[in-house]
């Protein structure tokens, strides 16, 4: 029996806790732990309790009267770590361990204690870990040099992105200054069959890396509703019926934007307070001041007794506890089913509850999307991770690191290190030598005599504080009011004198800015407008549309969808009941009228941009419309397949226009922070692997059936 195994004063924990059993994830997770010493990824559902399933293990195996720092937990967030640090702090209160957090916004003096005494468990972001590399690397070997575990928590947010690369580029760095062998523990809501193998990848040992995998589901039930707008602001019929089914229970609301976010907050603040209905009604988003955000988790965990409602964006989709909320609801389709799948999982945490999310949508094309990520949700599917194979850019920024840690060291011993770095596992010695002078060349790096050192342009890069991340911030100005900060909006147009904006669900008049210091002053106003957040969309994997596509040539009817989607989409199929399609993948709906052409693709966002650049470069200038996957050519049907060859020719030489093109655009390699840096060859290679897909592009085209109405 599990619990048998595990130490008498964590069995002491587990008895005062009045535990009736160890949960699936829990009993799985002790005997794997304490019997081997393998790294595992502990895969369940929200609120399973997968961070005790690591902990009461490594607790119980872990020796903590030795040298240094045993456990180290990384945590994407530090709202996360200042939540989970109470929970792990209570875990060790009888056992003499002490828990120390490490970010910009912890204690001074409590790290300073850390440092002349390392010991215990240690909560960290992976910035605040590159930082201690570049800056205090002597700290790294006197608190990590002897470390047992490492905890990753969410580790499914890591997955696919920069961020990612840098996390695994920094344990393989820890384990290059430690004695023992590490063992690291990943924590994660399900993240697919097919992305296991990515988790295991940010481990660097992906033999040795198990899964252990709870595949138990909470029953959901889900409504859909759609309000069509007529313009940029959700309509009133939309928010009253919104206040109807969230007034009388707790609530996270899903907008997709922050602009959205307040919209939400404010306007149904406003219903409320007309039919003197309760006030807490909150935004809860990035822009959001961290003592506001704050406090909101506090209030929404420690309340029991009042209803509220958090209009947010995916700052909640994470794991910070709020305690119970009784329903989720989702404005306009989610860009991804992970991430609708996180979302629902923040509803019927208790056991026996089941988990209840409203859809609504304001347009056709966001209903048919938002039914066809609800249709994958329910199938289990989960969109494949694809993690960079060579991200040049992440290469550039850890050698940049490397050296400054090491305070400069011999071109042998900065490749020794980067080739054994899994990170750069598919990037050729050839490419990293070559990189190498290339960085020389741009005075990254300056050779003198047999050692390598930062050059004037590598110090600039590295001692600038945006280095420690590899993920972009936009500049923003504070807004202040009374002396006490509400928050951060970009600068805009709309950020001038006497303007209204919303913020942390209120509305302020924009009384004075101050441009050098980066700071408005706000004071409380009576009606205002969603404040200009930068950023886009995400990307649209193509199962997502094919399955639209499935849902417009099937009959079946979903008794989720209220009167009105259900009109919607019978119309949908109405407009496309005459094209006979028979294969989902390569069969598109093909529109012919005055000289033009409206083809619809049905496929992911990355295929669609990588076949609208294509064509560009025949010269026909295509409109492209993602929302609704379809292109408007200005060319004759007959010359459709002439194009296609045409195509072809121009993808054989597609990175010199590649190059071209980011000779014209910087914009292009902008999603990548330390991109703009490289030479444009490599920038090129970026940009094809992570915001273009044109294997699969050339695919469809080569493939694709063009679909009449019969």
């Amino acid at each position: 029996m599990s619990y048998n195994l595990l130490s008498e004063p964590i069995r002491k924990y587990i008895r005062d806790k009045r535990w009736e059993s160890l949960r699936p994830i829990q009993a799985a997770a002790i005997s794997k732990i304490i019997s081997s010493d393998n790294n595992y990824i502990l895969a369940s559902r929200t609120a399973s309790g997968k961070t005790e399933a690591a902990f009461l293990p490594i607790l119980s195996k872990a020796d903590f009267n030795a040298v240094g720092v045993q456990v180290l937990y990384i945590s994407p967030l530090i709202a996360l770590i200042n939540d989970q640090f109470y929970r792990i702090e209570d875990l060790c209160k009888d056992l003499e361990i002490s828990v120390t957090k490490w970010h910009g916004e912890a204690k001074k003096s409590l790290k300073t204690n850390l440092i002349k005494n390392p010991n215990g468990i240690v909560l960290i972001t992976p910035e605040s870990l590159e930082a201690m590399f570049v800056n205090a690397p002597y700290n790294v070997s006197t608190l990590f040099g002897n470390l047992k575990y490492i905890v990753i928590d969410e580790i499914h947010s890591f997955l696919g992105v920069d961020r990612g690369l840098q996390l695994m580029s920094i344990l393989s760095r820890i384990q290059q200054v430690n004695r023992n062998k590490i063992t690291t523990i990943g924590l994660s809501a399900t993240i697919g069959d097919d992305n296991y193998i990515e988790a295991k990848r940010i481990t660097g040992d992906i033999d040795s890396t198990k899964i252990l995998l709870d595949r138990a589901k909470k029953e959901t039930e889900a409504k859909f509703k759609y309000f069509k707008n007529s313009s940029a602001e959700l309509s009133l019929d939309l928010l009253k019926d919104l206040y109807k089914e969230t007034a009388s229970n707790k609530v996270l609301i899903f907008p997709n934007s922050r602009g959205r976010t307040e919209e939400v907050a404010v306007k149904l603040r406003k219903i409320s307070d007309r039919v003197n209905g309760h006030k807490f009604y909150y935004s809860h988003h990035s822009s959001v001041d961290k003592e506001i955000r704050e406090g909101i988790e506090h209030f929404a965990k420690s309340n029991e007794r009042f209803n509220f409602c958090i209009s947010c964006t995916s700052t909640l989709e994470l794991g910070i506890d709020i305690g119970t909320v009784d329903k989720i609801v989702q404005i306009d389709s989610t860009h991804s089913v992970a991430s609708l799948v996180q979302r629902i999982g923040r509803s019927g945490r208790r056991e026996g509850e089941k988990s209840i999310v409203n859809l609504y949508a304001t347009d056709k094309w966001s209903l048919l999307q938002s039914l066809a990520c609800w249709n994958l949700y329910k199938s289990e599917f989960l969109e494949p991770i694809n993690t960079a194979q060579k991200p040049f850019d992440i290469l550039l920024h850890q050698l940049l690191s490397v050296v400054k840690q090491l305070s400069g060291c011999s071109r042998t011993e900065l490749f020794k290190r980067l080739r054994i770095n899994p990170t750069f596992i598919e990037i050729s010695e050839t490419e990293i030598q070559s990189l190498i002078d290339k960085f020389i060349e741009l005075d990254y790096l300056e050779k003198v005599d047999r050692e390598l050192i930062l050059g004037i342009e590598g110090e600039n890069i590295v001692n600038s504080r945006e280095f420690y991340s590899v993920f972009k911030t936009e500049p923003n100005f504070k807004v202040i009011h009374s002396g006490k900060k509400i928050g951060d909006i970009p600068f805009s147009p709309q950020v001038r004198i006497d303007e209204n904006i919303l913020l942390a669900a209120k509305i302020w008049k924009i009384k004075d800015i101050d441009f050098k210091g980066s700071k408005i002053i706000v004071i409380p106003a009576r009606d205002g407008k969603k404040p200009k957040f930068f950023g886009g969309g995400g990307n649209i994997h193509k199962q997502i549309r094919e399955e639209m596509l499935r849902i417009l040539k099937s009959n079946e009817n979903y008794t989720e969808l209220d009167d009105s989607s259900s009109e919607v989409i019978t119309e949908m199929r109405h407009d496309f009941k005459g094209f006979a399609i028979n294969d989902f993948k390569y069969d598109c709906p093909l529109i012919e009228k005055e000289g033009k052409l409206l083809l619809y693709t049905f496929t992911g966002s990355k295929i669609n941009k990588s076949l609208n650049f294509l064509l560009a470069l025949t010269g026909i200038e295509p409109s492209i419309d993602d929302h609704s996957s379809s292109f408007e050519l200005v060319i004759d049907k007959s010359v459709f397949r002439e194009l296609v060859k045409e195509v072809n020719t121009k993808y054989e030489k597609i990175n010199d226009y590649l190059i071209a093109e980011l000779k014209e655009n910087e914009s292009l390699i902008g999603f990548s922070k330390w991109g703009e840096f490289l030479p444009l060859e490599y920038q090129a290679d970026i940009v094809k692997e992570r915001y273009y897909d044109f294997e699969n592009a050339i695919d469809l085209i080569n493939n694709m059936n063009l679909i009449e109405t019969e």
